[in-house]
């Protein structure tokens, strides 16, 4: 499904806000790039040092958990669950 760029800005700015304003430069100006790419750096773990990484699954319940616990409306984090989904559904394959 393909939405606008400013549908994307949003989830990015209330992704942001979950991680307590988590710095995230735009990739190529990009918001759904950026998104997608630090919804996946999330999963794998890849902010932590490697000796006390979790697994994607691990990762995957402590992600969905804290959106679910979020503020956020309801339609917003449904949406960064399904981009969650996604993301495991695609990092699985490798």
């Amino acid at each position: 499904m393909q939405y606008d760029k400013g549908f994307y800005d949003v989830l990015l700015r209330d992704y942001r806000l979950i991680w307590n304003n988590r710095h995230l430069d735009l990739m190529n100006g990009n918001s759904q790039e950026t998104l997608f790419e630090a919804i996946k750096r999330e999963l794998l773990d890849e902010n932590s040092h490697p000796r006390i990484r979790k697994n994607k699954y691990q990762k995957y319940y402590f992600a969905t958990t804290r959106i679910i616990n979020s503020d956020l409306s309801s339609e917003v984090k449904l949406q960064l669950i399904e981009f969650h989904i996604q993301i495991m559904k695609e990092i699985g394959k490798e």
